[in-house]
């Protein structure tokens, strides 16, 4: 066990919108250490959405991560020989990055054309309250929902 918790690191904000989500969500989508070619692929996604959509691509980015934010997790716990899913709550930053990776992981997925493409297509089906980040999302939380009998395991 640690000692004592690390210093949280000062993430910067990105240059075109200023929110330090957005650099957050690009280290996850980076790939090799690439840093630069994951926010020309981000922008360029986001250029996409703004044609697709005609609204404010920064806001459909910040709906669909909260669209495919879980609340709940389930938690493998063992009790007395057998093994128990127990729903708990999730932190604000684990809720923000299970979310951006989520959203990444199923743009990768997706059929298209380049990451742009793929990335801009769930995040506007996200933002819809449709896609497989957000049918995720819904799974988990059916989980928890259907094990809720174990939460008096909870630690």
């Amino acid at each position: 066990m640690r000692k004592r918790k690390p210093k949280l690191r000062v993430i910067q904000p990105d240059p075109r919108y200023g929110d330090p989500m957005i650099t957050q969500f690009v280290n996850n989508l980076m790939l090799d250490g690439k840093k630069g070619v994951a926010f020309k692929n981000f922008y360029r996604a986001m250029d996409i959405v703004r044609e697709r959509t005609s609204e404010d691509e920064h806001a459909i980015w910040k709906k669909a991560l909260n669209n495919a934010m879980p609340q709940v997790e389930v938690r493998s716990k063992r009790v007395g020989g057998a093994t128990f899913q127990i729903p708990t709550e999730i932190r604000a930053k684990r809720k923000i990055s299970i979310g951006m990776k989520w959203l990444i992981r199923f743009a990768r997925a997706r059929s298209g054309k380049g990451i742009a493409e793929k990335l801009s297509a769930e995040l506007i089906a996200a933002s819809k309250g449709e896609g497989a980040a957000v049918k995720r999302k819904e799974d988990t939380h059916k989980m928890a929902e259907s094990n809720r009998a174990f939460a008096h395991f909870r630690v």
